[in-house]
């Protein structure tokens, strides 16, 4: 089923300011909270789903992405999805939302405390792709050297906070006494600390290992977007979750088509005589060759649109055109006779300039290739 979109599934509109899609989170996560709704998998998927929404649209730079390319500027093996979020990552990313810390009650209904889940450090590496591979979407199988648990490690619980993973703490104020909880410091919240450890694997546990994950690039992306694949960052302490692999494109210069958008530009070069008698040519596209018939008599700054032959649109609406620019390349130097033939033709009314209503201006040209 096709996901919501975000702005909906909060209930706002597009141009929603920064306060109001907290507001309105904090509102969907109140009535689905589920302190609030025990036992109830549909509040939960609800809560979920309004949280990875708030996740996107309260983060500028996701939200622009999202604006553009709607869900598709997340796939790809990026993107988290509701399926991805937890309850406790939820917690640990929103706590501000919830009333404090990352755990505890909010908005004045229970659920005591929650034991932070730790979550790995993110990776980031550079993909570079064709033309050609950005026009058919690809598959690419890359090597990532990622921190792992070592096999043998144990952990034990954490005897500052005795597993809960926060400390409370009790202070006397001028309006009486006040308790606060924060992270445990001596196992960074997650309420365990390691026991035993390999002796190849560092102080947290952890040995380094090459690993190659296979990454899906839909067809349409753009030079600079980044796209994520979830949990194949490093890992994370105890029973924590990976960190995710972050895949910034960068899109390679092709030796003839030149990218605006999701149309392809082309510049063909044919001869004076092709010009005047015509010719059937071959050129190169994103999706194989094909052949285009030169009319006879062509205009150099002729532009030669060929539908769908760009590129498709991330979000899969459409796709865009590959133009073709007519240039009539003039010889630099001539031989005797072909000079002797072109002095005759100079006086040849049909080599006088005799441009039609039909033969449109650069200004006319230029607008044509932008409506």
């Amino acid at each position: 089923m096709a996901k919501r979109d975000y702005y909906d599934t909060l209930g706002i509109q597009k141009g929603a300011s920064a306060t109001e899609i907290k507001k309105a989170y904090r509102k969907m996560a109140v009535k689905f909270h589920p302190d609030k709704n025990p036992d109830d998998k549909s509040a939960e998927d609800k809560f979920k789903e309004a949280a990875e929404a708030y996740e996107i649209l309260s983060d500028p730079d996701k939200k622009a992405r999202f604006d553009q390319y709607g869900h598709q500027a997340f796939e790809g093996g990026g993107g988290r999805g509701s399926g991805h979020m937890n309850m406790d990552d939820i917690f640990s990313q929103f706590g501000d939302i919830f009333g404090g810390g990352g755990g505890g009650g909010f908005g004045g209904f229970g659920g005591g405390q929650r034991q932070r889940v730790m979550k790995g450090s993110n990776l980031r590496i550079r993909v570079k792709l064709t033309l050609e591979e950005i026009a058919n979407g690809v598959e690419k199988k890359v090597k990532v050297k990622r921190k792992t648990q070592a096999k043998g490690v144990t952990y034990k619980t954490c005897s500052t906070c005795n597993g809960q993973g926060q400390v409370t703490r009790i202070t006397n104020t001028i309006l009486g006494r006040m308790q606060t909880a924060s992270p445990c410091n001596a196992c960074g919240g997650t309420g365990q600390s390691i026991d035993k450890r390999p002796s190849n694997s560092d102080a947290q546990g952890f040995v380094t290992e090459e690993e190659t994950v296979s990454i899906k690039i839909p067809a349409g992306v753009v030079d600079g977007m980044q796209l994520k694949v979830t949990g194949k960052g490093n890992a994370a302490p105890g029973n924590g979750i990976s960190g995710d692999l972050l895949v910034a494109i960068t899109e390679e210069t092709h030796p003839t088509l030149q990218r605006e958008g999701d149309n392809l530009h082309y510049d063909l070069y044919v001869s004076v005589p092709e010009a005047i008698l015509g010719n059937s040519i071959e050129i190169d596209t994103v999706t194989g060759k094909v052949r285009l018939k030169i009319e006879a008599g062509v205009q150099s700054g002729k532009i030669l649109r060929l539908r769908g032959k760009g590129i498709p649109n991330i979000n899969g609406y459409s796709r865009g055109d590959l133009l073709v620019h007519i240039n009539v390349w003039t010889p630099k130097t001539l031989s005797k006779e072909q000079k002797t033939f072109f002095e005759k033709m100079k006086s040849d009314e049909h080599f006088y300039p005799k441009p039609e209503s039909s033969d449109k201006s650069f200004f006319e040209k230029v607008k044509d290739m932008f409506s």
